[in-house]
């Protein structure tokens, strides 16, 4: 069995490929982005200090 077996032939199978890499990708980053929101209650905190200090140096 070569690598080239492996590999989707039709132009459908290569975007149905895509789409699902997408989703399952999707997916994971939204899991950690809700665990970080509901299991770390200062997480935001950072990033509304790092934003002000941005804010402040355009500003």
């Amino acid at each position: 069995m070569s690598a080239t077996d492996t590999q989707p032939k039709s132009r459908a199978s290569k975007l149905l490929l895509r789409a699902g890499t997408t989703l399952f990708w999707s997916l994971v980053a939204g899991i950690v982005l809700a665990r970080a929101a509901f299991f770390e209650p200062g997480i935001y905190d950072g990033f509304s200090r790092v934003a002000s200090f941005a804010k402040n140096l355009i500003f």
